[in-house]
């Protein structure tokens, strides 16, 4: 890989793809709003209402290899132009789902929108990684996931202006209906999907018609037309560091899928919905806090070291709330998203770390692996309707204690 001298040149592209960082994860964030949503419009189970996970990141898991070879055809920018255009079919997609209530079609819609995701990271993450001094990697990295950051945490807020009520209709109310005012209460719930996702729709569209007209400079790697895909799993710390990627993913979309409903279990009096969804944005918004400090001290502290401190204060904080009841539970489990913070981007440099040509390859399994987040919660669903959502919440604390694991000796370079 050429050294980038000239920074100023790239200014530009590094803006570019933070926006889309931006974008795309307010989009992805308002998911953990639209799981209780359509749990009562479409009249689901923990575990059938977590499939909306499923379905979004199940789509980074089936594509992002396949993404990775067309971004090494066709370029960087044709891969950012193509996931906005995609993710636009996908949120348009959700007229005719709330049209019908038909909850496999919702799970279409979000499948789609997340192939369009999967083409902006698969570009965006490595493209971010190589503009630059590569010993500054993660910093830059971590930068960039705390303007994402910012869109994860407005995302649960949208959600719930738009999805949530401020007044709960309680279930009893519910089953008192009778069938005509329980289709009508339904169906008025399903609608309110269709503001918020038409908007983002019209907004990729808009963005990739402005990025067909920004000059996107292309940065190839040294030999990489001569690589083959198996060959990448004789890095072991890449593949060890795409199995981090699965429990990062899968115990952080855990937690805030089920934050909610886990809230109410608690039964504090007026914390409905609307205001349980506070505490995802409580969540988002100190993995920001903690992404703008770790762009700082990561280029002064041991990456390693301070993933084993955050995976170590993850554990106890999910371990904490699973032991505690009221606010201090639900808190706890919101100060989780402090120590979550730098876990992705320590996660990423630390596995693509002397691969060469096959940053690419590399970059596209540890995003695939990014299924985490489409296999644990609905695993955490089932504990729910089987057990209960309390004991729900051992799964994040084992996917922590791997990634503690993965800083010790897992990245290590053999």
């Amino acid at each position: 890989m050429s050294e980038v001298k000239n920074r100023n040149q790239f200014l530009i592209p590094l803006l570019v793809v933070m926006s889309l960082m931006f974008i795309w994860n307010l989009s992805r964030n308002i998911n953990d709003v639209l799981i209780p949503h359509l749990k009562r419009a479409c009249q689901l189970t923990d575990f059938q209402s977590s499939l909306v996970q499923s379905a979004f990141f199940g789509g980074y898991f089936l594509l992002a290899l396949p993404v990775g070879q067309y971004i090494r055809r066709f370029g960087y920018r044709a891969g950012m132009i193509t996931g906005l255009l995609m993710a636009a079919v996908g949120a348009f997609l959700f007229f005719p789902a709330a049209e019908t209530r038909f909850y496999p079609l919702f799970l279409a819609a979000l499948f789609i929108m997340a192939a369009g995701f999967t083409f902006l990271e698969v570009t965006a993450t490595p493209y971010l990684s190589i503009l630059g001094d590569p010993e500054k990697a993660s910093s830059r990295l971590s930068l960039a996931a705390a303007v994402g950051s910012i869109g994860a945490t407005i995302g649960p807020y949208v959600g719930a202006v738009f999805l949530l009520h401020a007044t709960d209709t309680s279930e009893a109310t519910v089953q008192q209906f009778s069938p005509g005012q329980l289709a009508d209460y339904l169906n008025a719930e399903a609608q309110l999907v269709k503001i918020p996702y038409l908007s983002l729709g019209a907004l990729f569209v808009v963005l990739g018609a402005m990025l067909f007209f920004i000059k996107m400079p292309d940065i190839q790697e040294e030999g990489e037309e001569n690589i083959r895909l198996k060959t990448i799993f004789k890095y072991t710390h890449t593949v060890l560091g795409a199995l981090g990627v699965f429990c990062y993913l899968g115990a952080e979309v855990g937690i805030v899928s089920f934050l909610i409903r886990y809230a109410k279990s608690l039964e504090i009096n007026e914390l409905g919905e609307q205001k349980a969804a506070l505490f995802i944005t409580l969540f988002m918004a100190l993995v920001l806090v903690g992404r703008l400090a770790g762009a700082y001290f990561l280029q002064k502290v041991n990456p390693s070291k301070m993933l084993a401190a955050c995976a170590l204060g993850a554990m106890g904080l999910v371990a904490l709330a699973m032991f505690s009841t009221g606010y201090l539970s639900i808190l706890s489990l919101s100060v989780v998203g402090l120590f979550t913070s730098v876990m992705y981007p320590i996660l990423f440099t630390l596995s693509i770390k002397n691969l060469g040509a096959y940053t690419k390859t590399g970059s596209s399994l540890i995003i695939m692996s990014i299924v985490g987040g489409a296999i644990v919660p609905p695993l955490m669903g089932l504990i729910s309707d089987i057990h209960s959502i309390r004991f729900a919440f051992v799964l994040p604390v084992l996917c922590y204690a791997y990634i503690l694991y993965y800083a010790q000796k897992g990245h290590i370079i053999k």
